[in-house]
């Protein structure tokens, strides 16, 4: 395994951000989650995460139980820790949810973003664009959960960006998972790249449509992993 810390210390940060031990463990466990590392059904041990990665148990505990409100494991009491499974069907709820969010939080964005951020989102759409020349998906997912973090940041709206965290490590293990066998990495960058250059350029409703379009992609992918006859929202068969 690689050494977790150097992961995380080489993860792009969105601006200076002091991070305390828990969500420095929160990041390295996130990420491990997110790329498979630690897969599906696969059982955590509090005190073997500390050895392992270097943290006290308390961050650990904390990061585990941030882990457990994004639903990316399951904390059962006196059965262990859970890494959560992967549900297309609950993606597609997920999206539901998302385009709404995200959509809001792009237009808001445009409007309230600060020079300093929107610099920040002109680097992080070139460095997603990099990173799909290079066919580099660890760097990719890096910089899309960078940008998430400063979509919810220049949104100003701490609501959205409370609620949005819920979904987001989610939805990305749920496109890592499957993104060679149906995703366009090169497409995939240049969206969430017109997201972040629309925000830059203080365009909310060109980014509200770029919010749209990248939703768009996330669902037609997520359909087109399982087959979209395969699943149903609220009870009915999706066309």
């Amino acid at each position: 395994m690689p050494n977790p810390r150097a992961t995380a210390r080489n993860a792009p940060t969105a601006g200076p951000r002091a991070e305390s031990q828990t969500d420095q463990a929160y990041d390295v466990l996130e990420e491990q989650i997110v790329t498979l590392r630690l897969e599906p059904g696969a059982v955590l041990s509090e005190n073997r995460l500390a050895d392992a990665l270097g943290f006290g148990r308390t961050p650990i505990r904390e990061a585990l139980q941030r882990l457990a409100r994004e639903s990316l494991v399951a904390i059962l009491p006196r059965k262990g820790i859970l890494v959560a499974e992967i549900n297309p069907r609950e993606q597609l709820l997920a999206l539901e949810v998302r385009r709404e969010l995200e959509r809001l939080m792009a237009r808001a964005g445009a409007i309230r973003a600060t020079p300093e951020e929107k610099a920040r989102f002109l680097e992080i759409a070139e460095g997603m664009e990099r990173a799909a020349r290079d066919n580099d998906d660890i760097s990719f997912m890096r910089f899309d959960h960078e940008l998430n973090f400063l979509v919810s940041k220049a949104a100003h709206n701490e609501y959205a960006s409370r609620a949005m965290g819920l979904l987001h490590g989610m939805s990305r293990r749920f496109w890592y998972m499957h993104y060679k066998e149906a995703a366009d990495l090169p497409l995939c960058a240049r969206l969430h790249a017109q997201l972040a250059r629309r925000i830059a350029a203080g365009e909310p409703e060109e980014a509200a449509r770029a919010s749209d379009q990248l939703v768009d992609y996330a669902e037609t992918f997520t359909r087109a992993t399982v087959g979209a006859g395969a699943l149903s929202v609220g009870g009915q068969r999706n066309p």
